[in-house]
């Protein structure tokens, strides 16, 4: 059984950081992510690292959020710097099992002030 355990969201200040985990466990991933959602909006790739360590960003975080994993842990890391307002958002993680399911965490609210 797949289970992913997010943590380190928060409020922050403008111009701060925030570095969130997901721990997944039950399975082998071939591609790990956050994805994020905005009140009125929909939820969008933030980034994601595939099992060869390929990176993908949004344009509107590069540069500023950096993906990473631990693969003993089975983590992937997303640390966020130079946070805006518009990074307000539930971020979620998620893993595509490598035998094709998708799979969500619960989701950690990140909230930037001005």
């Amino acid at each position: 059984q797949v289970q992913l355990v997010e943590s380190g969201g928060g409020l922050v200040q403008a111009g701060g950081s925030l570095r969130l985990s997901c721990a997944a466990s039950g399975g082998i991933f071939r591609l790990m992510g956050w994805y994020r959602q905005a009140p009125g909006k929909q939820r969008e790739m933030v980034a994601t690292i595939s099992s060869g360590g390929s990176l993908n960003y949004a344009d509107s975080v590069k540069g500023r959020f950096t993906i990473s994993k631990d693969i003993a842990k089975n983590t992937v890391y997303l640390q966020m710097d130079s946070l805006t307002p518009e990074d307000t958002a539930v971020y979620y993680c998620n893993v595509h099992h490598v035998y094709g399911n998708l799979y969500w965490g619960k989701g950690t609210l990140v909230t930037v002030s001005s």
